[in-house]
């Protein structure tokens, strides 16, 4: 029987990116996301989510047509997928214990709808992980995920810039020889990014998000760049996660204490563009870490495949 955790944490993550686009943004030509006040790029939550998605998805490699956890286990199926029709997945709750769905309503017995949750739960890592909303067409409920993100910032300012490219080749031979594509490629010539994090274990006793499940979250935060590279992503890189972990379910000091411990320092000139990661130094105040409360800093963690 694998049991929820027991223990709040919360952490902080660098990366960085050297001349790629970490996020574009589709409303401004898939330019890099920035702060328009302080020019400090941008990292969204649900982009991050996605990539650890991608990984657990390929460390894991269960099928979404492969068999239903047994009661007291977990699986390791992925729930939010390109392409995919997520009332099918809900549906696989219904057909597991023979009920009748009723189109956008839970089940009328109160066991009956907790038999549905749970079984997402327990079968979808990311439902346990991220929490989803899962209630239109086959409803199986709402999950609160006790792993929550805010959006990653750089330490500095950042230069999000456009190159154009061509395209020597032509689509058709019919096509004039000497007639180039035309088109833009976007990037940044390099950021450090700061994300903040939290797991609650009282929502993890909900969910069933159990040590086996932190410790790939933890994985997949520090290698889930390693299989994800393109050409417009540049070079990211994970670098550090720093994590603190409470002795007790509810925690021992507020979060914003705990990530002020946390400093960046610039090893160049004032004025001089950071253009590697050498160019900073990442530092936890241990004496500012409040009683309750353990450090741990990793720059790298082994893939456990």
């Amino acid at each position: 029987m694998t049991e929820p955790i027991k223990n709040r944490y919360d952490f902080v993550f660098f990366c960085d990116v050297k001349n790629g686009n970490p996020n574009g943004d589709p409303d401004a030509g898939n330019l890099p996301r920035i702060d328009p006040e302080t020019s400090r790029g941008i990292i969204s939550d649900v982009c991050i989510k996605r990539k650890i998605r991608n990984y657990v998805d390929l460390v894991k490699d269960q099928l979404i047509d492969a068999p239903d956890v047994e009661e007291g286990r977990l699986g390791y199926k992925i729930y939010v997928q390109e392409g995919v029709a997520l009332n099918d997945r809900n549906n696989m709750a219904y057909v597991h214990y023979g009920l009748k769905p009723v189109d956008k309503k839970l089940p009328k017995k109160v066991e009956d709808q907790r038999k549905v949750t749970k079984f997402m739960c327990d079968n979808f890592y990311d439902i346990r992980t991220f929490g989803a909303v899962m209630t239109t067409g086959r409803n199986c409920g709402q999950v609160r995920g006790p792993v929550q993100l805010c959006f990653g910032e750089s330490v500095d300012p950042v230069a999000p810039l456009e190159m154009s490219i061509t395209r020597m080749a032509s689509a058709d031979a019919k096509e004039d020889k000497d007639n180039k594509t035309m088109g833009r490629k976007q990037y940044i010539p390099y950021g450090l990014y700061r994300i903040e994090g939290f797991v609650s274990a009282a929502l993890a006793q909900r969910s069933g998000f159990c040590q086996e499940d932190l410790d790939l979250l933890f994985e997949a935060f520090m290698n889930m760049f390693e299989n994800d590279r393109s050409a417009s992503r540049g070079l990211m890189t994970s670098r550090k996660l720093i994590v603190f972990k409470h002795d007790s379910e509810l925690g021992c000091a507020p979060a914003h204490q705990l990530f002020d411990t946390v400093q960046v320092k610039r090893l160049i000139v004032p004025d001089a563009f950071a253009r590697e990661y050498s160019d900073y130094e990442i530092n936890v105040d241990g004496s500012a870490v409040p009683e309750g409360v353990q450090v741990e800093s990793y720059d790298y963690i082994r893939p456990s495949v």
